[in-house]
């Protein structure tokens, strides 16, 4: 899969099939309508090609209330390589991308800039200055400058529950993560590059792998906190076994970093650096604020504990 940032005006013409959308999650929904557009371009002889936005528009016309991010744009263009997706291309949202007509998106990124010869979206599609255009606009632009255009329905589980970005936040907050997996189609997973801490966690007995969430997501609101069972890959053969706090840490720091903190039992290797994948599997508690270290030592006792006594259960 190839990632570019941006559409150059050097981009190749390579006529492609495309899809347009924030793909926050890469769910099952998602999955059905890269699909869809595999298909369209394997019978059309065209590249797949998926334009998204950095930052998410929500993000950045109300970026404090704007909804959490599922995935980051690493974890995101992932996902979207295991799809099998030919050409990535994550556009800059900025206010000049933002105050494009429906017919300069169009015109300029639509044909001139991506080459596009069949369009697969969503059937609640929006796009242009004030999201004024819409499927309607689009097959009209796609008669004048020959391009098709089809749309898919939103899908729905075998329980006729929509599946969308929403639902998923929403089964995030109440960490319920088989309801996640089902609707994402895996594992709900964090990754990045492990950073050095204040070392803390090592002065209380329990050393911790470090992921930076504010700097992974560019964002201050994680999509869920608190305190979980997870198990971690990329760092053996098989998945470690550990416990995590993803949060701000109120007892030991007040300056609104969101991290991820994750403890592997009888794990004692150097890391920085590398990059690992959290997966979550349990929420144990939410965050809380302790009066001293001493409290802070013994309830993550309790956590380690907790977390072990599962990873033991489901081993019985």
């Amino acid at each position: 899969m190839k990632v570019i940032r941006g559409i150059p005006p050097s981009l190749p013409r390579t006529p492609c099939a495309l899809t347009i959308g924030n793909f926050d999650g890469v769910h099952l929904g998602h999955q059905a309508l890269l699909k869809l557009l595999k298909q369209r371009a394997q019978e059309m002889d065209l590249q797949s090609c998926l334009l998204t936005f950095e930052p998410h528009p929500k993000e950045f016309f109300d970026p404090h209330h704007a909804p959490a991010r599922i995935l980051s744009l690493r974890d995101k263009l992932s996902a979207l390589q295991d799809m099998g997706i030919d050409l990535v291309v994550v556009e800059h949202f900025n206010a000049n991308f933002a105050k494009k007509s429906p017919t300069q998106f169009v015109e300029d990124i639509i044909v001139n800039g991506l080459h596009t010869k069949h369009i697969v979206i969503g059937d609640d599609f929006h796009y242009g200055a004030k999201r004024a255009g819409n499927l309607a606009t689009l097959k009209q632009s796609g008669i004048t400058h020959q391009f098709s255009v089809e749309s898919l329905h939103t899908i729905q589980d075998t329980q006729s529950r929509r599946i969308s970005s929403t639902s998923i936040r929403d089964a995030l907050h109440m960490a319920d993560f088989p309801l996640v997996r089902h609707l994402l189609g895996r594992p709900y997973m964090i990754s990045g590059h492990v950073i050095h801490g204040k070392k803390l966690g090592r002065t209380l007995g329990f050393p911790t792998l470090n992921l930076a969430l504010s700097s992974i997501y560019h964002v201050r609101q994680p999509v869920m906190t608190g305190i979980f069972v997870v198990q971690v890959h990329g760092l053996a053969p098989k998945p470690l076994q550990a416990v995590a706090s993803l949060g701000y840490r109120p007892t030991v720091e007040n300056d609104g970093r969101v991290l991820l903190e994750t403890h592997i039992f009888d794990f004692n290797k150097q890391v920085y650096g590398k990059v690992i994948q959290v997966e979550f599997l349990k929420k144990i508690r939410d965050e809380a604020k302790y009066s001293d270290l001493a409290e802070l030592q013994a309830v993550i006792n309790a956590d380690a504990q907790t977390a072990r006594d599962f990873f033991k259960n489901i081993h019985v």
